[in-house]
């Protein structure tokens, strides 16, 4: 298909790049948190049930995402996430109430989230590559955690500076930007099908059904929804308001997220390497365990930079490391045709894992002034994560080979 008009690795960096503005974008949530409860008087369970919503919004659109960019290319579902990303921007720069704020980022955020997303890129660059595939989609889809190591702190010098508003329409004008480049540069990416191959296509509706009977999609399904939970849900949303709350200042806390995002990186990287080398499924429970551990480090972190600097290391080694690899199983189990929408239902479940991580964080704290609960839940919930996963080692594949 792209292989036409765009090298296979210029495809993985656009991919690269997409991600790494969209996921900053993201982020920005907890690193405003603070600055938005004492300039509006919100609180913190209101703002964490805004990113829930807006992780709902996401778990709706990212299957059919997912499914349709196995069928018509990626070039106008990309550009329009990130166009509906950049309206949020403006939009969250000028909101002055909190209808404002769910309109623009829980729901037209939403909808781009769930489009520009990991999903989305893993069923772009997965059928480009025979050979170091797991690399490919690897390198890809660690830009979700690669802009934020140098672009986290960035935002943070700008608060100081300017202000978050301001800081919002650069973020538009950024999106906006590189939609333009994106629709250049993924002309002509939708997949070529002869008419054998459109009358042997599946409907969305009947892959669905096809997964749903499959005990290893079961399997892969509630171990990235908790992996949701464990991640994208407590940590993105919660970890510099903890930090704040464990008298971090603000800069220190948008660092430490920063350099956990370039571990992030590292561990993605890894994670695809080694995917293509040894068992992923024995890679897949490991990843799991580790992240368990690291957030037992995290309950010794204040007033401890050591401590916050092992966390920061070892969380994002096995943060999102978990996609290449549970990309990998899906291929070897269920067959390369059914990645984009095994991977878009993951997506789904992965943000409604992480809209109960966030919305929980928020309410503990609200009624606790603490997240110590919401700590310890990670660490059993992400160890559950790892047993279920363990189970796909006594499944056998069954690779469909109709799309």
């Amino acid at each position: 298909m792209a292989k036409n008009n765009l090298s296979r690795w210029v495809i993985v960096g656009v991919g690269f790049m997409i991600l790494g503005l969209v996921y900053t974008i993201r982020s920005t949530i907890g690193l405003m948190m603070p600055i938005w409860s004492e300039e509006f008087g919100w609180s913190r369970s209101m703002i964490s049930s805004a990113g829930a919503l807006c992780l709902v919004v996401m778990a709706a659109i990212a299957p059919f995402a997912g499914s349709s960019v196995d069928r018509y290319g990626p070039r106008v579902f990309v550009v329009g996430g990130l166009l509906a990303v950049s309206l949020s921007a403006v939009l969250m720069a000028t909101m002055q109430s909190p209808w404002m704020f769910f309109i623009a980022f829980s729901l037209l955020s939403g909808i781009g989230f769930g489009v520009v997303a990991m999903h989305v890129i893993v069923a772009t660059v997965s059928p480009l590559f025979d050979k170091n595939k797991g690399l490919a989609v690897g390198i890809a889809t660690a830009g979700s955690t690669a802009g934020q190591l140098l672009i986290i702190p960035i935002v943070a010098i700008f608060l100081v500076s300017f202000g978050w508003r301001e800081t919002y329409f650069i973020y538009a004008a950024a999106c906006l930007s590189v939609a333009i480049i994106c629709w250049k540069l993924l002309a002509n990416t939708a997949p070529k099908r002869s008419t054998t191959d459109e009358k042997a296509k599946s409907t969305f509706w009947a892959d669905a059904r096809y997964l749903v009977k499959k005990p290893v999609f079961h399997a892969v399904f509630w171990s990235f929804s908790l992996c949701g939970f464990t991640s994208t849900g407590v940590v993105e949303t919660h970890l510099m308001p903890y930090l704040a709350a464990c008298g971090y200042p603000t800069l220190d806390g948008a660092l430490s997220y920063g350099f956990l995002s370039g571990f992030n990186m590292l561990g993605m990287m890894l994670a695809g390497y080694l995917s293509d080398r040894i068992n992923k499924v024995f890679l897949l429970v490991a990843i799991y365990v580790m992240r368990a551990s690291s957030f037992i480090i995290l309950l010794f972190v204040v007033g401890d930079y050591a401590a916050l600097a092992l966390f920061t290391i070892m969380f994002g080694i096995f943060d999102y490391s978990t996609v290449t690899v549970t990309a990998g199983i899906i291929v070897e189990h269920l067959g390369q045709k059914m990645l984009g929408i095994t991977m878009g239902i993951l997506a789904a479940g992965h943000a409604l894992g992480a809209a109960a991580g966030a919305f929980y964080g928020g309410v503990l704290f609200d009624l606790f002034a603490r997240y110590y609960e919401m700590w310890i839940a990670s660490i059993a919930l992400a160890l559950v994560a790892g047993v279920i996963s363990f189970a796909i080692i006594f499944m056998k594949p069954t690779p469909r080979l109709v799309n």
